[in-house]
Formats: C-alpha cells, structure tokens, sequence
C-alpha cells in the first residue's frame, strides 16, 4: 500500500473473481474509473485510491453492486414479472383464473411470504412507506377468485410497495443470499443461521467493512501474522477463518490435523476475506451453473472475459423457461469470440446453483481453442444447440453439452455417436439421427484440426460413407420406403455393437455378409480400417451412418462451398 493508492493483485481463482467482482461493484457505482480506481500499467493488479477507500461506504456498495448486477436473475424479479404478467391479462380482459393463472398468485405468494422475505420486512418496515401493503398479504393472500379490477389493484399497490428502493434492495440480496452467495460461502454474517433476523448490512459492517477499513487505515510493520492468500502481515485480532468459504477448507476449530503441528495458519487478511465475500459478483450465472473464466494472464484479459457489460455477460441472465443449454453454449461463444492473440491457456471454474457439486475445473489449452474456433465446428455446435437434449436409455441427455464436454476433456465423441444412432433404430425416435451425423462431424473435424497434413485419410473415412449408402440401396430397392429402415435394422445394432467394443473381426464379418449377398465390391477402405485402430472406429461410424441414411454429402459440400468463399 503506498501513500496514494492501494494495490490488489492477482491470486487464485477466488481472489481473482473477488477482484473481478470488486472491479464491476466499483464500476456500477458513484467511483470514478482512473480516480478513484483503475488497472495498473502492467495489468497485474486493481488500484484503489487510498482516500476513496477510507472513505467509502463498502457495505453499501456491496449490496448496491450485487443488487444492480445480480437483481434481474432472483426471484424478486421473478415476482415483479408475474405481477405485470396477471395484470395485463386483467387489462385485456383474458384473465380466467386458469391453472396458469393460479400458478402465477401462489408463486407470488409463497416467495414473498418466505422466512427469509419476512425476516427482511421486520427489519425495515420502519423505514418504508405503506409497510401495511406486505401486512395485508400475510393476512389475506391472493388468489384466484378474487374479482379481477380487485386483484389488479392489489397487484398495483404489491408493485409500488416493492419497487421501493430499500424494499428492493432488503428483498433482492434475501434472494441472492439463500440462493447465490451460499453456494460460495457460509456459516458468517448474514449466512449465519444466529443472525438470519439481524438486519443485513449490520452484520455485514461488522463482520467485512469494518475491519477493511480499518485494515487500511493501520500500519503493520510490527505484525507478525501472515495472511494465506497474500501474504500480507496483520494481528492476530485481525485476522480471518478460511473456513466461511464453501469447498476451501475444513471447520478450522475442529479439524486441525492437517496443519503442521496443529496449528492452524489458513487465516486472510481483512482485504482478502472481503475479496472472498465479493467472489460470487465475479461469477456468472449461466443456466444451473455458475461459470467463471480464471484468464489470468493479465488483469484486462480477466476483466474481459468475465465483464458484466459485454454481450456475453447481458445475455447470461438465467430465464425460467429457457430450454436451450444457456450456461454453457453462452460460455463457448464467449470463447469462440475472442481475438486470435488470446490464445493461451484458459482456467474455466464451474460450481452447481444446487449445491451438490464441489468446484469443477478445466483448462482449456491452445489446442482445444482452436478447435472449438473452427468454422465447421462452430456451425455444427450451433445446429446442435438448438434442440440439445435427447431421451437416451430413458434419460434425457444435453447432447450439445456432452459433445462439448469431451473435446474439453480430450475425449472421442464415439459412445455419444453410438448411443445415439442405438436411439435410432427405436422408430418413435428416429430422429437422433441428426445429432448423431453432426456429433460425429464433429469428431471427424476436430481430428483433421488436430492432423494437419494428412487430409487424404479423413477422405478416405468419409468415402466410406457413400459405400454404405450405396449398399443401403442395393440391400433395399425392393422395399417401400417405410420398410427399408426395418430392413437394416438388426444388422446395424449388431454393427453398433461391434464398434462398441471395438471389435474390428465381428464388424468385418457383419459386413463381408452383407456384401456377399449383393454384386458389391467390398470398400477398400476397409483395408485401412484392419491397419488402424483409429480409421477403424471413424470408418465404421462413417460406414454405418451411410448405411442408415444419415450422412449427408449436400450439407458438406455447402459447407465447404462457404468456407472457400
């Protein structure tokens, strides 16, 4: 810390999203960029003006960062929504009551009758006009029966009442604390079940503001305590538990014998527990999961990559009734967006909004990146992420998910293509036949990507194909065309099987039958399927799925008629 300015730098990646998140809570309030805070000119840490620090409300910028960032994504917004919702109905005069209709008014009963919605009323009720509007709901709720111009201007005045500004900040940090915060951190402040009645922010400043602040007004030149994070020095009256952070370590007080001697050092700095409480402002809420991007080659890379304001960071607020795999198609766009000079190594740090799940971690190398940057690959897993999920062995699967998930993990996307095309031959549902055509180009091209130079094989594969359609047609040509998939439907199980288990001599047998009994040369590219195991499990897939019809020649052509031009 100088005399001017307050250094933050870099650290893990719960230091980093805190850093994340106090640069966008600064950044949606009154502090002024390059005054009061900035980057530094070797972007590896996040100034603050030392007198704006000591004079800053940082509890109320805390909940005034989390609430302007954070609000449109909890059920405080969910509530207003359906209020607008039911009341234009009214206005239209299609309001019935239905079972849609009476879904909406116990939604909005229960959330704002919640403990947690209630505990928050009591502590500010003295301080916010018509506290009797949330009185009158305890006592008579709404309900379906209620004649409509009477249930509209109940409506109105619920609006008004929460649209307050300390009703929506008390209402919208009890939703983000019992549904987002916690999957970060608990068991102190607010999140401790002693204090669930206490007024928010006073155990807040208790708690994280004051003992920042009066961190930063202190010298430590004597102290002798180090902090775990950073390793600044600070007295023991100062420092701070590890133990509030979910997935960081143990209750501290109990378990210490994983601490030389038993004594237990994993303490933070009132500065690094504050960053630790900001953590969850540097996530982002993407479907059922949070998602942060540890790009921490530099501070700007981070920021950018993880920002607030980009489109990525807008249209990542989670909807309801969203189908789409939002979470993670918004997470690859983000990346595949990005400039070709950020081509390095990339931490992707995922944690479940049900808290069932420890943290996730994947990197994303150089090689994967350009992988997923591929025109071919974009395009199919746009096409695929527009009808994503597949009943498979009774389950519903996230096909576009699972088929992302293993180029990220390094893995081929064979079992995915070979319970699909399984699926298939199901005739209620067929059509897994489309994403099982686009998971395997998938794999094809992420194996040309990554085997520049040796094109001629992969035309080799997919010439494969067309010998399997080819056969289909001579196998069928005198069937209808509703009995000509009943026709192959045995012997492409038997085959699927065969490429399961990776069983080269059962899929040849199948096949060599199947050719002997039409005036079919045997595919020469069978012969390369025995020399290589590779070519054997891209061939057969490509052999089968020309076999079922499913692999279409028009669509590549189109596709490389584009890239050309």
């Amino acid at each position: 810390m100088s005399e001017e300015n307050i250094q933050i730098f870099m650290g893990d990646f719960m230091k980093n999203a805190g850093i994340a998140g106090m640069y966008y809570m600064l950044g949606a309030s009154e502090a002024v960029r390059g005054v009061d805070y900035g980057i530094s000119d070797d972007q590896q840490s996040l100034w603050i003006s030392r007198q704006y620090a000591l004079q800053a409300d940082w509890t109320d910028l805390y909940f005034q960062g989390f609430v302007s960032l954070l609000s449109t994504s909890t059920v405080y917004q969910g509530v207003l929504e359906r209020i607008d919702d039911v009341i234009s109905r009214i206005d239209q005069e299609q309001w019935k009551g239905d079972k849609e209709g009476k879904e909406q008014l116990k939604f909005i009963n229960e959330k704002l009758l919640s403990n947690s919605y209630q505990n928050g009323f009591a502590n500010i009720k003295d301080r916010i006009s018509d506290p009797e509007v949330y009185e009158k709901l305890k006592k008579e709720k709404l309900n379906e029966k209620m004649e409509p111009e009477e249930l509209k201007k109940r409506m109105i005045e619920i609006r008004s009442f929460l649209e307050q500004p300390l009703c929506k900040e008390t209402f919208v940090m009890k939703s983000l604390a019992y549904n987002y915060i916690n999957r970060f951190w608990s068991d102190k402040c607010f999140l401790l079940r002693s204090n669930a009645k206490k007024d928010m922010k006073e155990v807040f400043e208790a708690d994280f503001s004051a003992p920042l602040k009066a961190y930063w007004g202190k010298e430590h030149e004597k102290s002798k305590e180090l902090c775990i994070e950073c390793g600044s020095a600070m007295d023991p009256k100062e420092k701070v538990s590890i133990a509030f952070m979910k997935d960081a370590g143990d209750d501290l007080t109990r378990k210490q014998s994983a601490f030389w001697n038993c004594k237990v050092d994993a303490y933070l700095c009132p500065v690094c527990a504050f960053l630790y409480a900001l953590s969850p402002l540097g996530f982002q809420l993407l479907g059922n999961r949070f998602l942060f991007i540890n790009n921490n080659y530099d501070l700007k890379a981070l920021l950018d990559s993880n920002s607030k304001d980009s489109k990525f960071g807008m249209e990542s607020e989670r909807k309801e009734d969203e189908k789409l795999p939002s979470w993670f198609s918004r997470m690859m766009n983000m990346l595949l967006e990005g400039k070709e000079q950020s081509f390095y190594n990339i931490q992707v740090v995922l944690k479940s909004t049900d808290d069932k799940e420890h943290y996730l971690f994947q990197v994303i190398n150089k090689e994967i990146i350009r992988q997923l940057r591929d025109d071919n690959v974009k395009n199919i897993l746009r096409t695929l992420g527009k009808h994503p999920f597949y009943r498979l062995d009774g389950e519903m699967v996230n096909v576009y998910e699972e088929a992302v998930f293993n180029i990220l993990q390094y893995n081929n996307q064979y079992d995915l293509v070979n319970c699909l095309l399984r699926e298939s031959l199901n005739t209620s549902a067929a059509s897994t036949e489309i994403p099982a055509y686009l998971t395997y180009h998938i794999e094809l091209r992420c194996r040309k990507i990554r085997s520049e130079g040796e094109e001629g094989k992969y035309m080799k594969i997919e010439k494969l194909a067309d010998e399997g359609n080819k056969l289909r047609q001579e196998l069928t040509k005198n069937y209808s065309e509703e009995m000509k998939s009943d026709v192959l439907r045995g012997v492409t199980y038997q085959l699927l099987n065969a490429l399961a288990l990776n069983n080269s001599q059962k899929f040849f047998d199948i096949a060599v039958r199947m050719y002997s009994s039409t005036q079919l040369p045997t595919p020469s590219g069978f012969v390369d399927m025995l020399k290589d195991p590779e070519q054997f499990q891209a061939g057969g897939y490509a052999f089968v799925l020309g076999l079922r019809g499913s692999y279409s020649w028009k669509g590549q052509k189109e596709e490389k008629k584009e890239e050309r031009s």
